[in-house]
């Protein structure tokens, strides 16, 4: 078979293993923190009796959640005006809600649907620090640049946080990231003094935390809207009619209330979504979850382990279809060589949740697709280094033999120096095997599925059942690909000799 044919075969798996989209569903996104998911069930179920309603949740940070929504492979996300504002659409100041639609509209994007509350930013510490070090204001921090400040990875960049903050306030503070999810941990352990915090979070009272006052009125308003796309009320008007009723229906405590059932009683994101669309008083019904060995082996777990495996699976199969042909290529001419391997060494290099991102406007679309491609491209480079080196082991005394018979090229390969290389070849697809495994729990922060879906629910919680749910399965099914290549590989190396010895 010539690469062309391999390229070819190896794209054409990667497009049967991606689920088709349905175009008639009306797909609703989060980002990955409590508040995201709880709103993107609540618009979810209230849009399921009238369309085909699907929730990708923990979709990452607003970038990636935007792309997806310009993409078309999401319709609808919870949004908060002040992030639309200096984060979307990068104006200097606040704008009005008729100027944010105005400059939306050329996205094909739309705003609507206030839901009633405001979730801002503000900064906060443990009520016996500051009470020790008099601090009441964001201004009284500046006079102690020896406090530890750590912030969230999207606040720490992002136009409307940290840079434009310290600006203002004089702050001399170098803050580190920190997951949001474990930042609440941290502070109250004493790890770090002071935090970025949403003002609807449960654990604000829970954690007697003091909101440091925003005296010279840095943050605007953050009210919580859906951002959509303009064509969601053709595709869907009787579900969009309904979603449009939750206008209003949401208040600041109502809201607290819903994240304190995730955070601090334990119920999934579902239960709450369900309980709130059905008129039910928070904090009753629905089972809280208990010990990790009952999240373990919860309802999920079946479709989270095809997932994952499907995605392992496709994408080692296609880097084996991909890397072979170059991997033989760099191993015959030699001066193709450190081009090939300086490649596909770069893109292991490139971070994995950012190609992720980068993928989703590029091919147009969230899920399996991208997730998909970006493990073939990962897993490629103990491909073709072990075709390469394994190629270049084959004895040259079966070379000679093979074209004192007129074998041709191709036949030689197959027949002779595919099989002498090939422990070296499995080494490699073992190795690639195994490291997809762990990467690929990243790929459920593009709404793909899998094991990271359990853990980027654990770190949105700061729940570490939760956690270990996920990350215990993926390492099992580690182990397990290990040792299936391994027993493999013995099995060849028990072949092996007697075709060394044929060279002699």
């Amino acid at each position: 078979m010539r690469p062309r044919w391999w390229l070819l075969s190896a794209w054409a798996l990667l497009a049967a293993g991606v689920h088709a989209a349905d175009p008639a569903a009306l797909v609703v996104g989060s980002k990955r923190f409590t508040e995201s998911y709880i709103l993107g069930e609540v618009i979810a179920q209230t849009a399921a009796p009238h369309a085909r309603a699907q929730h990708k949740q923990g979709l990452g940070n607003t970038a990636v959640v935007l792309e997806a929504l310009k993409a078309g492979a999401i319709d609808v996300y919870p949004e908060y005006t002040g992030t639309i504002d200096a984060e979307i659409l990068k104006h200097p100041k606040p704008t009005d809600l008729t100027t944010m639609r105005r400059a939306l509209e050329p996205m094909g994007l739309g705003l609507a649907v206030p839901l009633g509350f405001q979730n801002t930013y503000a900064l906060a510490m443990t009520a016996a620090l500051a009470a020790q070090r008099n601090i009441k204001t964001v201004s009284d921090l500046a006079r102690h640049p020896d406090l530890v400040v750590a912030v969230s990875h999207e606040f720490l960049g992002r136009a409307d946080g940290w840079p434009g903050l310290a600006a203002t306030y004089g702050l001399p503070h170098k803050p580190t990231g920190i997951d949001h999810g474990i930042s609440y941990e941290a502070l109250a352990s004493g790890r770090i003094a002071v935090t970025d915090i949403y003002s609807t979070d449960a654990k604000i009272a829970e954690l007697k935390l003091v909101v440091l006052e925003d005296d010279r009125q840095y943050f605007p308003r953050y009210d919580a809207v859906l951002l959509y796309r303009l064509d969601l009320p053709q595709k869907a008007p009787a579900a969009w009619a309904a979603i449009q009723k939750l206008e209003g229906r949401i208040d600041a405590a109502r809201m607290i209330a819903m994240n304190g059932d995730a955070e601090l009683r334990g119920r999934a994101f579902a239960d709450i979504g369900r309980a709130f669309v059905q008129g039910s008083v928070q904090g009753s019904g629905g089972a809280a979850r208990t010990g990790w060995w009952q999240r373990l082996v919860a309802d999920d777990l079946g479709r989270l382990t095809r997932e994952h495996l499907m995605l392992v699976a496709v994408s080692v199969l296609a880097a084996v279809l991909i890397g072979v042909p170059l991997g033989t290529a760099a191993a015959v001419w030699p001066r193709v060589e450190q081009p090939v391997m300086a490649v596909v060494g770069v893109l292991q290099t490139v971070p994995s949740l950012a190609l992720f991102a980068l993928l989703i406007p590029l091919l147009g679309r969230i899920g399996t697709l991208p997730a998909l491609v970006a493990l073939t491209l990962y897993a490629l480079l103990p491909v073709v280094r072990n075709v390469t080196i394994g190629l270049k082991q084959v004895p040259m005394g079966l070379r000679d033999a093979a074209r004192s018979l007129a074998f041709k090229p191709w036949q030689r390969w197959w027949l002779i120096d595919l099989p002498i290389a090939m422990p070296v070849v499995v080494a490699g697809v073992k190795t690639a095997a195994v490291i997809t495994v762990g990467t690929a729990t990243i790929a459920a922060f593009i709404g793909a599925g899998g094991y990271g879906e359990r853990i980027a629910t654990g770190l949105a919680l700061n729940d570490h059942a939760t956690l270990i749910a996920g990350a215990l399965p993926a390492a099992v099914l580690a182990l397990l690909t290990q040792g299936v290549f391994e027993l493999a590989e013995r099995r060849l190396r028990r072949h092996r000799p007697g075709l060394a010895s044929a060279a002699s």
